[in-house]
């Protein structure tokens, strides 16, 4: 079974930066489309971005676009949301999810998620 554990959230300022993480056990996470979503207090939950199994597609939701970059390293089994220029607005809890197909990262179906990371960012 997939298990996926996020970290590297934290507290930081409007303009910041920041590296979250999130790394598999159980099983390998090369066959798998990897996305991050979050969800702010009293807000449906959003996909931020995805990549594909090779790396070679991402996508980005527009407010993160040329801020947010997410990267993957089927090596280390983990999967990265760099976020710079860190907004007020982008204060949530990210979640990493994964899943074997694009259609359903992008439908918001994935099989697997893991438990979360806060970031706050502070104006």
């Amino acid at each position: 079974q997939l298990q996926l554990v996020e970290s590297g959230g934290g507290l930081v300022q409007a303009g910041d930066s920041l590296r979250v993480s999130c790394t598999a056990t159980g099983r390998t996470l090369s066959r798998f489309v990897l996305g991050w979503f979050r969800q702010a207090p009293g807000k449906e939950r959003e996909r931020v971005a995805a990549i594909s199994q090779s790396g070679d597609m991402t996508t980005y939701t527009r407010s993160v676009k040329g801020r947010f970059t997410i990267s993957r390293d089927n090596a280390k089994n983990t999967v990265y949301l760099q976020m710079t220029s860190l907004k007020p607005e982008d204060t949530a809890v990210y979640y990493c999810a994964a899943d074997s197909l694009w259609g359903r990262m992008i439908a918001d179906k994935s099989d697997y998620w893991g438990q979360g990371t806060q970031v706050t960012v502070s104006s």
